[in-house]
């Protein structure tokens, strides 16, 4: 029996819904909302960055009440509008149960980037993308949570590659009306202004905000007739610009996102800087403290209590450096409003106060203003206690105030399409509820089980899922990889007007793919594996035993030597002995590194040890068995136990770049050759890898579960953000 017609008020409610869910980023890490939406127009989907409000402005109105009256589409709308409901609503929540202050004065967190999807292209690297993460499970957990940051008006660049393999960089305007993000209005219904003292003026800016799940996050927006045209590019591009735009950038981000929160009623309970783009807050804090009748030092020390920071960066040339004239000149203003002296706030971003010509650092400020600072692995945090002794000579560097908390991953929203139908189909066939859960009405919670460790503990049974089930997602994944590696290409062909290989055939299905991809600084050594060229291309060229190398990333616009790695590499590609069996994919974004985290076997990583503070990418692979053959840094040194993938070298390094480079190197190759390939392509009488996907199934049981965002922003609530 047919369901009756919809009526019009019914169908305009169902509009309004579907278009309030596209301005929620929770569709981003759910699966049947994503196939809604691409329904409505694959190939818009597959052109507008997989963008839910740019669908629904491709779909007229009457073409998706039409739609909406199809009795199959309709259900699985209202099972997604219903799921979305559900997890709104949700209560209690673990922020309820375990972080019950927070609920009323909330964790205020400020980064200069947010990396949520391809959709809003607003973040650089590593630092947006786990800030996006922290969102995400900060939403999940019900945590008393609002971000922080800049509304880019041109994002991050996009990539393309010349006719010299040289990287060049263009910008493309983002249209607000086509991203899920919405205008903060105050109580006329106006936009909502505030100004920040900058330089000799004030800049006026708006808000907007994005909405992730049941938390937001603000970005700030200069770009007003009311601001001159330099103060209006503020907000144009992801550190844009030279150091004056810096500073005046970090001014707008620390002293504007402070304001905007009092204009909005939001008292913070605490405010968490994401590494140092964010330190001048503590500036705005101590001007509102003495305001209010404070000593300087009492506001020091109130401020102090009220902040914490997280430091992402062992490489010294990574943390923010002002001269002090360029300081002075952009708190000109701003600081007349602070009753101490000019020189008192200086000396707060400087190691040796004594010294009036050291450069005012935005990491030194942060540490001297906060309660308490972290790294982001536990050697990271080594690194740092080190890195930033001087600020505590009277103490040892084991006790200079650093702890750590290493980083991790929002699970559900890297997990590919083709990864959560897979573990949700396994789930269907073996239900077993998450500890604690209620099999009520509502059924089981997939998504919370999902992120525990008793489902990935059950990857170690092969009557679970079979060796013979993993090893077809591996080669399902793999073939979807080369797929759409060869459509990327082609295009980028057709762009250069090239015409070097036969894109139908690029890239073998059967062989072992290694990928890398990441932003292309120096330290990362994306050129490493290739030292032995000769050695390498023999590889490849067994028949018995392929091997095949897939490449993205970006270098800074200003980094002109990780731009040389990327000609090396495409070079390498094009007009060498790997040409067919090298690839570099254009303009790397969170889309290419989904494909690429899921469809590669190995996942390569060669940081020059320590300089790389924990590093996500390869976290983001366990899932869908991609395993990880990397340097023991970061994040990888506490989570490698022998059996889980792979290490280049031991947990030790050499104190000459060059010893070091060469001994990795030569690692490197011993591993891939000793280890890697006889692992991979020792098949039995099926053509399966067995010892190979019991280092899969390890891998999962131990790494994927770990190292999630939902297990460190839990570590944050319970050690910083929660009254001690």
């Amino acid at each position: 029996m047919q369901d009756k017609p919809l009526t019009s008020q019914e169908l305009a409610e169902l509009s309004a819904d579907l278009n309030r869910l596209a301005r929620n980023l929770w569709w981003t890490w759910d699966q049947g909302t994503q196939e809604v939406f691409q329904e409505l127009s694959p190939r818009a989907w597959q052109n507008l960055y997989h963008n839910a409000v740019a669908i629904l402005r491709e779909v007229s109105e009457h073409e998706l009440r039409v739609r909406l009256q199809e009795p199959d589409f309709l259900a699985r709308v209202r099972k997604v509008l219903a799921a979305f409901k559900a997890y709104m609503e949700e209560r209690p929540t673990w922020g309820h149960l375990h972080a019950a202050p927070l609920q009323a004065n909330p964790v205020a967190y400020f980064s200069a980037e947010f990396g949520f999807h391809e959709t809003l292209p607003i973040a650089a690297g590593g630092l947006g993308m786990l800030a996006g993460d922290h969102t995400k499970s900060a939403s999940d957990a019900g945590l008393g949570f609002v971000g922080i940051s800049l509304f880019y008006r041109e994002g991050y660049f996009q990539q393309a590659i010349d006719s010299n393999n040289w990287q060049t960089e263009y910008y493309t305007l983002l249209n607000p009306n086509n991203l899920p993000i919405e205008p903060i209005l105050n109580e006329k219904g106006e936009r909502l202004l505030c100004r920040v003292e900058i330089g000799m003026n004030q800049v006026v800016f708006q808000a907007w905000r994005v909405n992730v799940g049941r938390v937001c996050v603000y970005l700030l927006d200069a770009n007003l007739p009311e601001n001159e045209q330099h103060f209006r590019d503020l907000t144009l591009r992801v550190y844009g610009g030279d150091s004056t735009t810096r500073i005046m950038q970090e001014m707008l981000l620390g002293v504007g996102g402070v304001r905007l929160l009092r204009a909005l009623g939001t008292q913070p309970s605490v405010f968490h800087m994401n590494e140092g783009h964010a330190a001048f807050l503590t500036l705005e804090l101590i001007r509102e403290k003495m305001a209010a009748g404070k000593s300087y030092q009492d506001a020091l020390e109130l401020t102090k209590a009220a902040c914490i920071f997280t430091t992402h960066t062992p490489v010294e040339a990574g943390h923010d450096r002002f001269s002090p004239d360029l300081v002075e000149y952009a708190l000109h203003r701003f600081s007349k409003q602070i009753p101490a002296p000019f020189s008192e706030l200086v000396k707060l971003g400087q190691v040796d106060p004594k010294n009036a010509h050291e450069q005012f650092c935005m990491t030194v400020l942060a540490l001297k203003l906060s309660r308490a600072a972290n790294a982001v692995s536990e050697l990271h945090g080594r690194v740092s206690r080190q890195m930033w002794h001087c600020l505590y000579p009277d103490r040892t560097v084991d006790q200079v105030p650093i702890g750590h908390i290493t980083n991790g991953i929002h699970l559900l929203g890297w997990m590919k399409g083709t990864v959560r139908s897979f573990w949700r189909r396994k789930l269907n066939g073996h239900p077993a509820p998450p500890p604690g859960s209620d099999e009520g009405e509502q059924g089981l919670d997939w998504d919370a089980y999902l992120n525990s460790a008793v489902f990935w503990q059950r990857i170690a049974d092969p009557e679970f899922v079979s060796d013979e089930e993993l090893w077809a997602l591996r080669y399902k994944l793999r073939r979807e990889l080369i797929e759409f590696a060869r459509r990327r290409l082609l295009i980028q062909r057709q762009r250069a007007q090239t015409d070097f290989i036969a894109f139908d055939h690029l890239l073998n299905p059967d062989a072992l793919t290694i990928g890398f991809a990441r932003r292309f600084a120096t330290y990362k050594r994306a050129p490493l594996i290739f030292q032995r060229f000769d050695e390498i291309v023999r590889l490849t060229r067994v028949k018995a035993r392929p091997v095949q190398f897939v490449f993205a990333g970006k270098a800074h616009p200003r980094d002109d030597e990780g731009k040389r790695f990327i000609q090396h590499i495409i070079h390498l590609s094009k007009h060498s002995d790997l040409q067919g069996h090298l690839v570099f994919i254009e303009n790397y974004d969170v889309h290419v590194a989904r494909q690429m985290v899921s469809g590669c076997d190995v996942w390569l990583n060669t940081p020059r040890r320590p300089l790389e503070a924990s590093g996500t990418s390869g976290m983001k692979a366990g899932c869908a068995g991609c395993l990880n053959f990397s340097i023991l840094d970061g994040w990888w040194r506490e989570g490698y136990d022998g059996s889980n993938g792979f290490a280049i070298g031991e947990d030790s390094h050499p104190g000459a770049v060059e010893e070091q480079d060469r001994l990795d190197s030569a690692n490197l190759y011993k591993g891939l050759t000793e280890q890697i390939i006889p692992l991979f392509y020792e098949r039995d009488e099926l053509g399966i890898p067995r010892r190979w996907i019991q280092t899969i199934r390890r891998a999962m049981v131990t790494l994927v579960p770990q190292f999630t965002t939902q297990r460190m922003v839990r570590e944050y609530a319970e050690k910083y953000y929660l009254p001690g």
